[in-house]
């Protein structure tokens, strides 16, 4: 067993990651063509564009993988985890990202919330006093928990497809890495198997917001999609109580499946869905299915930085390490992919969050 203690690392695989500043590239060593074993690692230096530059290095690391093997590998995990992450890919393709350099040697964030800063003063020559008002603000804490998945190989099935035979299965490897993308997906709706906490911090998601804004909601059926349209133009209504004006997604639970896209109207020329209705409604962008939402659910999240973005310590990636005198590879994928949902000083929040 590998872990750390009081700072200290205790076993072999946590020895070399706190030896790298936990540099998770020196655990995914991989035969070069001249037959020595490299890791790509950061080199601490940046490009032109601020980036950071990666550079190979020689290292008696133990490994049994050859570069395109990873690559077939990450390839693999990678595929089957992007479907899988609606939520979390909207606040990516938002922008709404905060990035934390080496997160795995990091457990927590700190921010903080403040209230109102009031109105300004409206005079003719600028001369008139201005209201003098110090901001109140409340120091808050976000745990930054590792979601991961183990699998292994043999080293007699690495050598087996290595060696003429059937190319090596990854779908111990796709597998894992579904796993890892549903419990990120599940962290930022709301509904995670383990809800972490860590220093006096929760991590919360849409569903399981303290501050968020709840609607009670009218059981779905065929004849009154009018009633869920009204509804939803209430929840818009308290958001925008709030303060919140959008641009909103509108997330819905399976149990909407069969209504969203049934007709909302057959009398027009060209019948319109549920699903569109709801999408023609101002500041409303998007109507879209969250496979992981549990009851008859809709969620309402504006997207903007003030309401919720995604932590990024580390994003998924796999490493590995030898047992069992090296007959034996062992692979962990994970990432620190965390949700911060926000609320102000006063817990007004931009999630509206709906339910029979």
């Amino acid at each position: 067993m590998d872990f750390v203690l009081n700072g200290r690392a205790q076993g072999a695989v946590a020895d070399v990651l706190m030896a790298n500043n936990f540099d998770t590239g020196v655990l995914r060593p991989f035969i070069g063509h001249d037959g020595r074993s490299y890791v790509t690692m950061n080199s601490g230096k940046f490009d032109k564009d601020g980036k950071p530059i990666f550079r190979n290095y020689i290292t008696n690391a133990a490994t049994s993988l050859h570069k395109d093997e990873w690559i077939q590998l990450d390839t693999s995990i990678l595929k089957a985890a992007r479907p899988r992450m609606t939520a979390v890919a909207d606040l990516q393709a938002a922008g709404l990202v905060y990035n934390i350099p080496n997160g795995m040697a990091k457990t927590s964030l700190e921010y903080e919330a403040s209230s109102d800063p009031g109105a300004a003063t409206i005079s003719m020559d600028g001369m008139r006093e201005g209201e003098s008002f110090r901001p109140h603000y409340d120091l808050r804490n976000l745990p930054l928990p590792i979601i991961h998945a183990d699998f292994q190989f043999s080293a007699r099935q690495v050598m087996t497809s290595r060696n003429g035979g059937s190319p090596i299965d990854t779908t111990m490897g796709e597998l894992a890495g579904r796993r890892v993308a549903e419990e990120a997906e599940k962290l930022t709706l709301g509904v995670p198997t383990v809800t972490p906490t860590y220093g006096g911090g929760t991590v919360y998601g849409y569903a399981n917001a303290l501050y968020r804004n709840t609607k009670s909601l009218t059981q779905p059926t065929t004849g009154n999609q009018a009633t869920t349209v009204q509804e939803v133009l209430a929840m818009r209504k308290q958001a925008t109580d709030d303060g919140y004006f959008g641009p909103f997604v509108l997330y819905y639970s399976p149990a909407w499946y069969g209504f969203m896209d049934g007709d909302y109207t057959v009398t027009t020329a060209q019948p319109i869905t549920l699903r569109q209705r709801l999408q023609n409604i101002d500041s409303i962008t998007a109507v879209k299915p969250a496979d992981y939402l549990t009851g008859t659910t809709l969620l309402l999240v504006q997207q903007t930085a003030d309401v919720a973005r995604l932590v990024v310590g580390m994003n998924i990636t796999t490493v590995q390490w030898e047992s069992h005198g090296g007959m034996q590879l062992n692979f962990k994928v994970m990432c620190i992919l965390v949700p911060q949902v926000r609320w102000d000083f006063n817990h007004a929040s931009g999630i509206v969050h709906g339910a029979v």
